[in-house]
């Protein structure tokens, strides 16, 4: 991963890659220094662009420090084509900007640099921001629709405070990353199981198995920047994603996770690939209706086996390849790899996320391993690696 010095490094889902950042006059634009910061956290080398209404509100000074480049003003001969840049991101799109791109008005550089890269097939994403009542003008509407009939991606935040505002700099970043690298060979319909469940022992009470849901998410979020298409069926969990994830289907029961996770498998959306990353609820006590009085000294509850989620998907998803996970408590770390490899060869796995709870929770070295199904095993030093492993053994199958 290529170091830059000015910010932490989160990923590689940029890197190497030339981004323009073009900036327009709307308020957003205080919101550049942190979308350049961004944009190289991934690895991207920034190119700034602004207008003389953006100077306006944010000076070229902080843009350049939030970039580490100087922001372009002007118009050189050898940027005709752009053809060193492989994106650009207009953010913020304001109405003027945008009916200028679609109606080929080339007043200023930066109007001339969309023309230049939409002409030469640069990827190209638009972060409209405007007040409600201008978004939800008819020619707004049309200006958004001719946007995607030239195969400009725009990216519009729900309003809040009576305003269309600029997504938060990790969305749009997000969604850049993956509008450029979905682009790349070998992306994937993928399935994401993630977090805990519940069920309940009566109306008022249940029975709980904690898992974060931060290993679930962040490997859905560096999957989407990597440009796969995402589903995630997440139970309970006590983390957040980073950012809004395009298709989250949410059910805290073991039940309903099955549920969700059968019928994703027999519709159309059928995914190529299945993550199991899910801490399913192994035992279930019987639902009684109503409270149990709470002035009884001893109260029994026996728990049922759940359906085992791997087992249950088996004929469902014959024609997809799935990594599980496995966790052990008091296992040695050979006991581990046995019971994943023989994990895979019960369920026709590509590989296993091989867990020893010391490791996880002591902050060990190593993380976890990786069994895979032709006998290799992996270890694992952090969460990113885990991350950008999962996503190779994907791409390359």
């Amino acid at each position: 991963m290529r170091g830059d010095t000015g910010v932490i490094q989160q990923s590689a889902s940029l890197d190497g890659r030339k981004v323009i950042l073009a900036v327009s006059g709307g308020i957003a634009a205080t919101e550049s220094i942190k979308l350049a910061r961004e944009l190289r956290r991934h690895g991207a080398t920034v190119f700034p662009m602004m207008t003389k209404s953006a100077e306006k509100i944010i000076s070229p000074l902080a843009l350049s420090w939030g970039s580490q480049a100087d922001v372009m003003s002007d118009w050189e001969p050898e940027m005709s084509h752009l053809g060193g840049f492989d994106g650009l991101v207009l953010a913020p799109a304001t109405r003027n900007t945008i009916a200028k791109f679609i109606h080929g008005f080339l007043d200023s550089p930066l109007m001339m640099a969309l023309s230049a890269a939409a002409g030469s097939g640069m990827p190209l994403m638009f972060v409209p921001s405007m007040h409600n009542d201008l978004f939800h003008d008819p020619v707004t509407s049309e200006l958004i629709d001719s946007l995607d009939d030239k195969g400009v991606r725009s990216l519009v935040d729900s309003p809040k405070e009576g305003k269309r505002k600029q997504p938060s700099a990790v969305s749009i970043v997000a969604e850049f990353c993956n509008f450029l690298n979905s682009r790349l060979n070998g992306r994937k319909k993928i399935a994401v199981t993630l977090g805990g469940n519940s069920a309940p022992i009566d109306s008022v009470r249940s029975i709980v198995n904690y898992s974060s849901g931060n290993s679930g998410w962040r490997i859905a979020e560096h999957l989407h920047r990597m440009g796969h298409d995402v589903i995630c069926i997440a139970g309970r969990t006590t983390s957040k994603p980073s950012f809004q994830l395009p298709d989250v289907r949410f059910d805290e029961s073991h039940k309903g996770m099955l549920l969700n996770s059968v019928q994703l498998a027999n519709s159309s959306e059928k995914p190529d690939y299945w993550i199991h990353a899910a801490a399913v609820l192994d035992y279930a006590p019987e639902f009684t209706p109503g409270k149990t009085p709470s002035n009884e000294e001893n109260w029994k509850i026996s728990l049922f086996p759940t359906k085992k989620h791997l087992a249950e998907l088996d004929t469902h998803v014959s024609a997809a390849k799935r990594i599980a996970f496995k966790l052990e408590v008091d296992s040695n770390i050979g006991a581990l790899i046995e019971k994943s490899q023989i994990l895979i060869s019960k369920h026709n796995l590509e590989a296993v996320v091989a867990n020893l709870l010391g490791e996880v929770v002591d902050d060990s070295s190593t993380r976890c391993r990786i069994v895979s199904s032709d006998g290799s095993i992996v270890e694992i030093s952090d969460l990113s690696e885990l991350c950008n492993t999962i996503e190779g053994i994907i791409s390359s199958n």
